[in-house]
């Protein structure tokens, strides 16, 4: 096609260009904002949970000043001081972390300057974190923190390495990811506003271990002389944010108790099991989506009587975050192949496919990307599956997207560029044949001209034709002989008839196409 000359027209195809651009953007708004809501849930947890470490951090400090005591409790307070400059360091590289996924995506949103601008970039992530293996610096530095926290609590290490939520998990091998690689797994074409509410999971990670490890060392420094009117219940849970079906699980323990005196606890809906040392071991199944609240009592028993005090945790169950992008328009056409991109949270890529009634869904050479071909004008209901992990395999739901089915648009006939109007005469008379043309669609398709009639009336002469012409394959002009005889004859002055135009597209139907006049000079 050739570029047009006029200003005007060349607008209009730079508008319908960036027209397309947009419509390709379909990621959706509803999984982005549930990100959104999720990292801004799961930083509020995070405070919570560092005011009440504070607390029993200052009650270390405050017992190591009471008299006879800075001797016993000063180990354990140098312990905790570094627990505490570790855990923020750590939680500032995170920081730092989200701040540059932010800018490589485009910087923050004016509208929300603690937002990316562009929450569904995908590429961020995996340049930064993939490409470039920042996550392979990211996992040295959680299992080098988790190491140091465990050292702190000298004969409890094995213990707390069981509950301690600062955790690399390994990476399962598949053929999307042969080497097991921790960064493919957790980022690789991961949205930036998933990036930031998994980078405020890993803070409250470090902020629910330090409060752990805190916890244990005011314990282990074995304070007679502590106050019970001063005791409050700490609940830790071991995940803060889950996926419906998951195991939820949290310790539960009253600071500075007595090994031998074992705590009782009620509440809370889920199983709750005997204290051991101490600790009382709490797991329930989580159900429902959003910020979840659990609270209870639990119940010591001293020599003044039993002592009672409240707990609460809170955890977010979120759901897969599934979901689907047409990479190409927003909307399914009929006849060609329509490329689109599917992804879960929480599941392999390759465990995710797509379940469509009334469409065929095939595979391409790159995991999590789908051809899809429609036949009917309308809508698809696009069920996106993945392998359950807690049902042995089998698929489950985890989103769903409807869709709209248009046919292709009809083509636009041309001759030698133009859809009629005035052409030089000599052009005109070595043109070979009409021409179905896509203007500004995306998919590589085309249609076909299968008949059309030529007349012609010369100046001051009769008219000629209509010369008719059909072909399967294609028609030209010298198909048929009148049409080629006539063709060197067309002179200045000359007007040219093409109607009755038929053309079959990728679907195989016959389409009806606008005629064309020209006019020779």
């Amino acid at each position: 096609m050739s570029i047009p000359k006029e200003p005007r027209q060349l607008m209009i195809n730079l508008m319908y260009l960036v027209l397309t651009a947009l419509l390709a953007l379909n990621v959706s708004n509803e999984i982005l904002n549930a990100f959104k809501t999720l990292s801004v849930s799961i930083e509020g947890s995070n405070r919570s949970i560092e005011q009440k470490t504070n607390e029993v951090y200052e009650a270390i400090k405050e017992n190591e000043k009471a008299p006879g005591q800075a001797d016993k409790v000063r180990p354990y307070r140098e312990r905790a001081d570094e627990v505490v400059k570790r855990s923020d360091e750590m939680v500032k590289y995170l920081n730092d972390w989200k701040k540059k996924i932010v800018m490589e995506a485009g910087g923050y949103s004016e509208k929300d300057p603690t937002m990316p601008d562009k929450m569904d970039n995908i590429d961020a992530t995996t340049l930064l974190l993939v490409e470039k293996h920042g996550a392979d610096e990211l996992k040295r530095k959680i299992l080098e923190l988790r190491q140091f926290m465990l050292e702190q609590v000298r004969g409890d290490s094995s213990t707390m390495s069981k509950t301690m939520p600062l955790n690399i998990l390994p990476a399962a091998k598949n053929d999307h990811n042969p080497t097991a690689d921790w960064g493919i797994e957790n980022f690789e074409h991961m949205p930036a506003i998933a990036a930031m509410a998994l980078f405020s999971k890993f803070q409250n990670d470090v902020r629910a271990s330090q409060q752990l490890i805190i916890n244990r060392l005011f314990e282990q420094a074995h304070l007679k002389d502590i106050k019970f009117d001063t005791i409050g219940a700490v609940a830790v849970p071991k995940n803060s944010y889950v996926l419906e079906g998951d195991k939820v699980e949290a310790s539960i323990l009253m600071a500075a108790f007595n090994k031998a005196n074992k705590p009782i606890v009620s509440g809370g809906g889920g199983s709750i099991k005997p204290a051991v040392n101490g600790v009382v071991a709490w797991e329930t199944v989580a159900k429902g989506t959003g910020l979840q609240t659990v609270q209870g009592k639990i119940t010591l028993n001293t020599e003044s009587g039993p002592i009672e005090r409240p707990w609460k945790f809170e955890y977010v169950v979120g759901t897969t975050g599934a979901s689907m992008q047409l990479d190409k328009m927003n909307v399914f056409y009929i006849g060609v192949d329509n490329p689109v991109t599917v992804a879960a949270a929480g599941y392999s890529v390759e465990d995710v496919s797509l379940d469509i009634p009334g469409a065929s869904v095939r595979d391409s050479s790159v995991k999590g990307h789908y051809n899809i071909k429609v036949d009917k004008i309308g809508t698809v209901n696009v069920a996106i599956m993945a392998k359950s992990k807690e049902q042995g395999g089998a698929k489950k739901n985890v989103g769903n997207m409807i869709v709209r089915v248009k046919r292709i648009p009809d083509p636009i006939v041309k001759v030698g560029g133009k859809t009629g109007g005035s052409m030089n005469a000599g052009l005109f008379r070595v043109q070979i044949a009409p021409a179905a043309i896509l203007e500004n669609f995306d998919f590589d398709t085309r249609f076909i001209i299968t008949a059309f009639e030529f007349s012609c009336l010369p100046k001051g002469r009769d008219i000629i034709g209509p010369y008719k012409v059909a072909s399967s394959i294609g028609c030209r002009f010298t198909d048929n002989a009148d049409i080629k005889k006539a063709m060197p004859n067309l002179k200045a002055g000359d007007k040219v008839f093409i109607e009755n135009i038929k053309a079959v597209g990728p679907d195989g139907k016959v389409r009806d196409l606008s005629p064309m006049v020209f006019s020779l000079n």
